[in-house]
């Protein structure tokens, strides 16, 4: 027995899973995920804040994360372009190499601007780093589905969410660090060697043994299959019109719940200070709970009824902002609405995206998978912004939230059906396929 596998047993049976290659190396690809989205959200607004840009300048910013919606459109050049010089190494590491080279190119070029010289310019490296942030998350979401074994999916969806999370916070971090020493620029460019380790995972591991080469076609022919060839492989499979109503649906509720949390706590007087300490602080220990329960439940009871017990906490957990906003200013409550809803969504985030994962066929991860994940958040994100507003001003808040919990609802219902009529197992892709937790505890 070597000394890395006693290692390995002396600890707790939870714990191992995520000791294994595979799930370290989703960690390493976590991390380089989360820190683009630190670099042009709140690290760019204080940029731009303490350089004087206006208000309306600086929340018009905001608009640079839109291209992470529509990636999608340019997934399946990452599934079937095969690079030149780069692809010897193979499809997805070559493409890391590239990826992660344009998310520190662009990251630089936002570093030498300067906003109050050139506002315009500034926007558009903003937006430069949005596009090669989100071809990065193709490539690292394809690599993670295609690197871990079925039975891996939860672990290392769980890894790969904490890398994101450290990503984001250790890259916004520091960059506030450096630029009260050195400036805005200093910070930039060292924040963007947080690139780095899903590059190195990409040369270190190498190609994922699980990727399926797809045969080159030339000409209209070739771009017309890697458009419409992922979405109708998939459409193929029985059930896919449902399991596709149930992504757009699932997530509804949730976000109608969070995105105006805020709103809530402003209207019931918590302070800055309260909201540091409740929401972002207690908020972000019960999320990283809840990514490794998550990771845990899905190795120990499955895939399919861990994602059905995240869909119920899901769903319940909204019906605390109700009872905060019906007992009014509590931290104690507060605390424990928080620490419910971030429990649940940590849980929910992993094995509804390992749930996501499993559903991609291996010869068209990266374009199956950023449509699956586009779809799973559009619908929430349309119906805040264009009618959580009206809604709370006419109903009010506890209302509202109760409207929340009954909308999340058919997804779970829906999910339920398809999990009695058999639709969950027979629509799964090749990435969920083998020797799945489910086959001994679905």
């Amino acid at each position: 027995m070597s000394a890395a596998a006693t290692w390995r047993d002396r600890l707790p049976a939870g714990l191992r899973p995520y000791t294994e290659r595979e799930p370290l190396a989703a960690l390493m690809l976590g991390i380089s995920s989360g820190f683009p989205f630190a670099m042009i959200g709140a690290t760019l607004t204080t940029r731009l804040a303490q350089d004087g840009i206006d208000k309306k300048s600086v929340t018009a910013f905001s608009l640079a994360f839109l291209v992470y919606n529509f990636k999608f459109l340019w997934a399946p050049l990452v599934d079937s372009l095969r690079l030149p010089l780069l692809g010897r190494l193979g499809q997805r590491v070559s493409w890391l190499l590239l990826a992660g080279t344009m998310v520190i190119a662009a990251v630089t070029w936002l570093a030498v601007l300067d906003p109050r010289d050139s506002l315009f310019m500034t926007a558009v490296a903003a937006v430069a780093v949005g596009f090669a942030g989100a071809t990065y998350d193709i490539v690292i979401d394809a690599y993670r589905i295609e690197l871990l074994r079925p039975e891996q999916l939860g672990t290392g969806s769980g890894m790969s969410q904490y890398g994101w999370r450290i990503g984001a916070v250790a890259a916004g971090s520091l960059a506030l660090l450096v630029a009260t020493r050195f400036g805005w620029t200093a910070a930039y460019m060292l924040c963007g060697m947080f690139a780095l380790p899903a590059m190195l995972t990409g040369i270190v591991v190498g190609e994922p043994a699980r990727h399926v080469l797809v045969a080159v076609r030339r000409g209209w022919r070739q771009a017309w299959h890697a458009v419409a060839g992922p979405l109708a492989e998939f459409l193929r499979r029985r059930g896919a019109l449902l399991v596709l109503l149930f992504v757009l649906l699932h997530k509804i509720g949730d976000t109608l719940a969070n995105l105006t949390l805020r709103l809530l706590l402003n209207d019931l007087g918590f302070t800055n200070d309260e909201i540091a300490t409740w929401d972002v602080g207690v908020g972000f220990i019960a999320m990283l709970a809840g990514i490794f329960i998550g990771g845990v439940l899905y190795a120990q009871i499955g895939m399919k009824r861990s994602v059905l017990l995240a869909l119920i906490l899901m769903a319940v957990s909204n019906l605390s902002f109700a009872w905060l906003a019906w007992v009014g200013h509590s931290n104690a409550l507060l605390a424990f609405t928080i620490g419910f809803e971030n429990l649940a969504s940590g849980i929910g985030g992993v094995v509804v995206v390992a749930y996501l994962s499993a559903l991609c066929n291996l010869a068209f991860t990266a374009t199956q998978f950023a449509l699956l994940s586009a779809a799973a958040s559009i619908v929430g994100r349309l119906l805040t912004g264009t009618t959580a507003g009206g809604l709370i001003d006419s109903l009010g808040y506890v209302q509202f939230y109760v409207l929340t919990t009954l909308v999340a609802l058919p997804g779970v219902f829906l999910y339920l059906f398809m999990l009695r009529a058999g639709l969950i197992d027979r629509s799964l892709g090749d990435a969920g396929r083998e020797a799945a937790p489910d086959g001994q505890a679905g």
